[in-house]
Formats: structure tokens, sequence, C-alpha cells
């Protein structure tokens, strides 16, 4: 499930594959999540971090108690036309003051003691062990190349990073290319691959590298063959949007602006722009090629742009990104002119023509549109000729209907496409010749995937190999990898190893549609064990998400596989501001529909308990990043519907949201403070103002990480002091903050270990959960 909140959606950017549900911190594409654990926290690991980090001492704090001097934590009033707002924590945004940190220690430490009080604590981590020593090794981000090679990214069992390898032609076994294990040894700091992209001619290897999870990534550049490396890394280059000239002479890099100590922190993703140099050359000898300031182009501040040089060597098309807004603008030039130095870039579409994406092969630009189609239609424009047509020239491929249009990857024999029909997946194919037809292809087994039109991601393409690599998984399956031919035969290739518990056959999904506060039918996915009786008794988790348009996809993750193996019910509520009925779904989520979010996720709660799966007494509810604002408000709006409520990264103060890194990019999702309408949109979603005094909460766990890029870290402090100065429930608010993550992308697999031991334990702890998470004996 993705779960990104204010991720400009660049193509380049690789999610992290292996994060359950709520962790995944990258703009999706789509999410491919892991069974077996990839995250989690090991007791006193939180405020030992914390403290190594600050120097501190300890103070037992006793969570859910107005923490000492909480009265005088710089409470801020403020007034938006007309109506003053009253930000009570203000001071706990400073987090590196000493008296912020003292609370921080404090409530790391309260947390961990309340968490292993539950006598089973110990035990989660310890099944959890098992449930990962499943399998031998996970891979992800499997891409051909022409030569023959095959790069993927791999973590073996016990292994703590994924790696990435290179497979040559042969038998010989894989090499390790880029070991972020090991530069953690040496340094003392994880480190992860947040992308990576190789030249069309097989010779050069681009990829990204960061630290302690925060996404802020160098860039650098090796040979393939040899695997020497090449010049010194460029910063600035975190969101990817890497891509090489096709005879590889030349690199494309996408580079954030330069900062200073005045730079404020939502100014950090402004004026970004493009910059071509040669492999390995001086970052001084790069030029601007797509950006603010040259000649032509008209960009705002906020519009984040991407060069992608064509296969054949032909174009170059830049797809720029307002924010977090789908519609994307589309440029082209003749590569040949861009590489020499003087381009000439014609506008193909602006964001009014709605076109949210778009991937080249073969001579044709395919663009998936949403224009008079609210689930999208597929069109094609031919640049064969080397004249760029209008927009309104054209050709549709694939019309609207009932399925909603979800994604598209090109390879030698044709433009692949995928559907959602429901809560299927379907695939199609359109060979490159004039008058080929859509045909669908039969896939080897039911299952999710996502196409991507970027070839640094999983399931993919590429224009010079016939077929596709495809990861197929379930609500009940881990994912596997398949290779499917020009001619529509498939085979499991077996890269990605199995066994005993990659599967649950002891369970089932069922699928139902549930009448929202306005009649409008929500899709709810029940994963269970087979044969449940309804009375009512069932531990159950629901998950929420909603905006952005993101699409909560079938998968088998780390927290589902070991919460259903112990008996417990997984919920996923498909609310609106998602994707899962196309445009207009997303859009009756989004800004001041945005209540429909969380009147959803509460409509789906009540159904849980009226048909007898839970009550109130065993219902959890989970949400992460932007997800927060689903479960964040359902939570203050109905808290006697809820056990225990598990908020993760989650965005919770929305008035201040636009003070954050991502705050402009956000604006086009959310809206403004600045604007009337708008700010009143933001105060109805922003949970923090919406906890009242008095008032019986749940259970809550906040969970954070220190160097969060995308959801500033203030908006777990501010909410997790508010309710526990607020709740008369007696039942714990706990705050867990982890001082070498972020938001989620390049988590370890120790440090996901930690979050998910600590999301199921405290699950477990509040919902009464008793069984087995891992079979035992094994």
């Amino acid at each position: 499930m993705t779960v990104c909140l204010g991720h400009h959606r660049a193509r380049g950017q690789r999610p992290n594959a292996n994060l359950d549900p709520g962790l995944q911190g990258v703009v999706r594409s789509q999410n491919k999540m892991e069974c077996g654990v990839d995250g989690v926290w090991l007791v006193g690991r939180w405020a030992r971090a914390l403290l190594g980090l600050l120097g501190l001492g300890m103070v037992v704090h006793t969570a859910g108690a107005m923490p000492q001097g909480a009265a005088s934590w710089g409470a801020v009033a403020e007034t938006h036309f007309g109506v003053r707002v009253v930000d009570p924590y203000r001071g706990l945004e400073r987090w590196q003051a000493p008296g912020v940190r003292d609370w921080l220690a404090q409530q790391n430490r309260a947390s961990e003691a309340q968490l292993m009080a539950w006598p089973g604590q110990a035990e989660v981590l310890r099944q959890l062990e098992l449930q990962d020593a499943d399998l031998a090794s996970r891979v992800t981000d499997v891409r051909r190349l022409p030569g023959g090679q095959r790069l993927f990214m791999r973590r073996q069992a016990g292994e703590d990073q994924f790696k990435l390898l290179v497979q040559d032609p042969g038998d010989a076994p894989p090499r390790v290319l880029v070991d972020p294990v090991a530069l953690a040894r040496r340094s003392g700091r994880p480190h992860a691959i947040n992308y990576f992209s190789a030249s069309w001619d097989g010779r050069w290897l681009a990829y990204g590298l960061s630290q302690d999870g925060s996404e802020d990534a160098s860039l650098h550049l090796m040979e393939l063959t040899s695997g020497k490396r090449v010049g010194t890394p460029i910063d600035r280059a975190e969101l990817g949007g890497v891509s090489f000239s096709a005879d590889g002479q030349y690199l494309a890099v996408l580079r954030l602006q330069a900062t200073g100590p005045k730079t404020r922190p939502q100014d950090r993703y402004l004026n970004a722009a493009v910059w071509l140099l040669k492999p390995g050359a001086p970052l001084s000898t790069a030029r601007k090629i797509f950006g603010r300031g040259l000649a032509g182009l008209t960009l705002q501040p906020e519009d984040v742009p991407e060069v992608e040089f064509s296969h054949d060597g032909r174009w170059a098309i830049a797809t720029v990104y307002t924010g977090t807004q789908q519609d994307v603008g589309l440029w082209l030039a003749p590569a040949d002119g861009v590489l020499q130095g003087h381009p000439q870039w014609q506008q193909v579409a602006q964001a009014a023509d709605q076109v949210v994406g778009s991937v080249y092969g073969h001579g044709r630009l395919y663009l998936r549109s949403r224009q008079q189609a609210p689930r999208y239609q597929v069109l094609a424009l031919d640049l064969r000729s080397g004249r760029v047509p209008p927009l309104a020239e054209a050709q549709l491929i694939l019309p609207p209907s009932e399925q909603v249009v979800m994604g598209m990857t090109v390879a030698a024999d044709g433009l692949y496409i995928e559907s959602r029909e429901g809560s299927v997946k379907r695939l199609y194919r359109r060979a490159h010749a004039d008058q080929a037809s859509v045909q669908p292809v039969a896939l080897p087994v039911q299952g999710s995937f996502a196409l991507s039109s970027d070839i640094a991601l999983a399931s993919v393409g590429h224009p010079e190999l016939p077929g596709l690599v495809l990861d197929l998984q379930g609500w009940l399956a881990l994912r596997q990898i398949y290779e499917l031919n020009a001619d529509g035969s498939a085979r499991n290739t077996g890269w990605q190893p199995t066994g005993p518990m990659a599967a649950l056959p002891e369970a089932e999904t069922t699928e139902v549609l549930v009448p929202s506060h306005d009649g409008e039918l929500v899709p709810l996915s029940i994963i269970h064990r087979k044969g449940l009786v309804l009375d009512g008794s069932h531990p159950t988790v629901l998950w929420a998400y909603g905006s952005y348009g993101e699409t909560e996809e079938p998968q088998l993750g780390a927290f589902s596989a070991a919460w259903l193996r112990a008996g417990g019910v997984y919920a996923v509520a498909h609310v609106r501001g998602g994707g899962a009925k196309g445009d207009a779904w997303y859009g009756a989520g989004r800004r001041a529909h945005k209540p429909n979010t969380w009147l959803d996720t509460l409509a789906c709660a009540r159904y849980l308990q009226q048909q007898g799966w839970t009550s109130p007494t065993k219902l959890g509810l989970w949400g992460a990043s932007a997800g927060g604002i689903a479960v964040g408000r359902a939570m203050t709006e109905q808290p006697e519907l809820f056990a225990a409520v598990v908020l993760s990264s989650a965005a919770l103060d929305m008035v201040s949201a636009e003070r954050e890194p991502f705050g402009p990019t956000n604006v086009p999702e959310f809206g403004s403070v600045r604007h009337k309408a708008e700010f009143r949109d933001l105060l109805a979603m922003s949970t923090y103002h919406h906890i009242r005094d008095g008032v019986n909460y749940p259970a809550v766990l906040l969970t954070h990480g220190l160097n969060d890029p995308r959801v500033a870290l203030w908006n777990s402090t501010k909410t997790a002091a508010r309710l526990q100065a607020a709740s008369r429930s007696g039942k714990p608010v706990l705050l867990l903050v982890d001082a070498q993550t972020g938001h989620g992308l390049g988590h370890t697999r120790s440090q996901q270990m930690r979050v998910t031991a600590a999301m199921l334990g405290f699950f477990r702890w509040q919902l009464g959960l008793t069984g087995p998470l891992a079979p035992q004996g094994g």
C-alpha cells in the first residue's frame, strides 16, 4: 500500500519494495510489500538510539499524564479569516531544543516500558524473526538489459539491507554492485539505495544513496561491466529523475535548488531543474536543460521537471509535475538539439489537458488521460515523421470503460496496459502496428500487479526487449516474479524464493460494498480465517488511506501475515480520495470533499461491527502518512468505535502543513491556509485541532522517524502531547521516535522489524489477540 505524503510523481523514484502498509515512504507507482518482517523495534532501542544521538539521560515518564511543563510548550494562537486557531504545543516543533529533547527521551522510555510490561511482547519479536527467516532471500526491482544482464535488488535472510546486484549472461553467480551494509559498517550509519537506472547501452549504472532514512540521496555512477566508480557523487539528487542519452554519452539528472542557513524548510523542493553532463565529468561542466529561467519555458517555483531520453535516440521528453497534482505538463524536443546545447522544446500538454502519465516507444508517445474519462483512457501521438502533432490529433488507443486504467509500459512487441475491474486486475497488449487492436493477455495466476512507464521499477517492459517481467501477488500469497513472453506464454522465474509461510491457505478474502453516510458504496476487503463465526469476538485491524488517488492493492505483508496467522481479521477500506474507482472517486475525497475519507472509514468500521466481524473492544484502526487524516479524524469523530489506533508517520496537523518541506507540493491535494475556503477544509481535516478535553479516547500508538522529510516529526509529537492531556479513558497514549529513520524509504531490516513488532504487540495487547504469529516449531 503506498503510503506517501507529498512526493512529486517522478518516475525515477524507486519505491522501497519491502515495507508493510503504513511504512511505505516513497511515492508509489505501486507498493510491493513483502511477506516476512522487514521492520520492528527491539525493546529499549528507541530510547537508546535517541539518547545516543542527543546525549541525554533518562527520566521515567508515565505516558498518559500531562508532560512536565506542557503548559508552557510555546502555545501559539493564530487567526485565519476570523477563526482563532490555537496550537498549544507549538514549542514541540523545535526538537533540537534541550527541553524538547528531554521530553522525547522520556516519551520513548515510558512507551517502551509500557509495551514491555505486556507479557507477550518479547514473543512477538521472536515469532516475527521466524516469519522473516522463512525465505532464503527477498528479490525486488528486476530489470532486464538488452545485453542479457539482469539487475535486481536482494536481501538474503539475516541481512539488514537490500544490495544491488547484476546477473551476467551465463552460469556465473551474480555480482554485488552496491552494498549498503558494508557502507553502514564503515560509517556507523545505515545506508540505503533510493533508486537506480542503467544506460540504454548497458555501460553505465546510476544509483542514489542516502543515510539514516533521510532520503537525501546523492547520485553515484559506475561502469556496469567492471564495477568501477566514476566521477564524484552529485548532491541534491534525492528525487531520482535520471536518464541517459541513447548512446550513453550524456546523463540528465534532476537536482534540487541549493539551500543555505536562511532557507525555509518549505522552500526545499522549489525551483528544481534538470542538468546535463557527461558521465564522470565534473559537476561544474553541467548545463541546465530544463527549468525556470530558460527561454521558452514558463514554469512555477513548485514545478518539478524530469527529462527522459528515448531509447531510439530521437527525443527528449520532459514531464513537469506540479506538486502532487496528478495532471502533468509534457514537452518534447529533438534529442540532438538538447545534447548539442540548443534545445527546441515544444509543449504537448499542460495541466488543463488532464494527461496524467506518458510512455514512449517505437515512434509513439502513449498518454494516459482523464479528460472526459473518469476511469481514464489511453491516447497516442505519432512522432515517427519527426513532427510533434497537437494533442487534438492523438489517436484513441483504449477508450473509457467501466475498468480503471491504472498503468502502462512499452516492450518491443507492443504497449502493455494495466486495468482494474472491481478488485480484479486485467492485462492488455496492443502491438506497435498501425491497425493493431488492444487484446487481453491471460495472467499465469490471478493476482495484483502494477505496470510502470519507468524501467527502474519492478513490473516493467523494455522497449528493446519483448514481453514483461511481471510481479504478481495477492492478499493471501507472497509476491512471485513471472516472465511474460510476447506470445502470451509465461513462467515463474523462481527469482523470488518461496517457503512454507509464503501463502495462507487457511485464510480467505471477503469483498463487500459498504454504504457510506451518503449512500455511496465503499469497497471493503476483509481477510480472515476460513469458517470464521461472525460473533463479534474477533480482534480486527482496519487500514485506511485515501489520498493522492492511490489504490490499496492486494498484497501479503509482514504485519498482515502475522496478524492473520494469529487468528485476527485484517480489513482494508478503499475509501474516497484513493483510486479504487477512478478519477471521480479520487476527487470525492480531496480538499472540500475530504470528509468523505474519514466518513467512509467510519462506515466500514460500523459495518465490521454490525455484521459480527468484531466489536468496539476488539477493533483497531491503522493509518500512515496522509492516511493519518482518514484514521485520525475517524478517531476524533467517533472514538467509541475503536479500542486502539496506530498512527505511523501520520499527517495530523494540517493547518501547519505548509510549513513542512513538502508543504507547498501538497497544496494541490489538500489546499492552502492562504485561501479562506481551503483554510476551512484544512482545519476540518486536522486531527490535532479536533482533540477535545475529557473524551474517552482509545489507546493510541504514534511512531515516527526523526529524519522524516515528508511528514514533519511534530505532527506526532504535538498530537501525542495533546491526546495525553485530553484523554480521560485511562488508556495509554504512546510515542516512539527513531533517531535513524525517516518516512520509510531505506529502512533497514532491523529498523522495520522494530516498527512491526511495536505495532503488532500494541494491537495484540489492546485487542486481546493471543494466537501465535508464526507456526510453532518453525
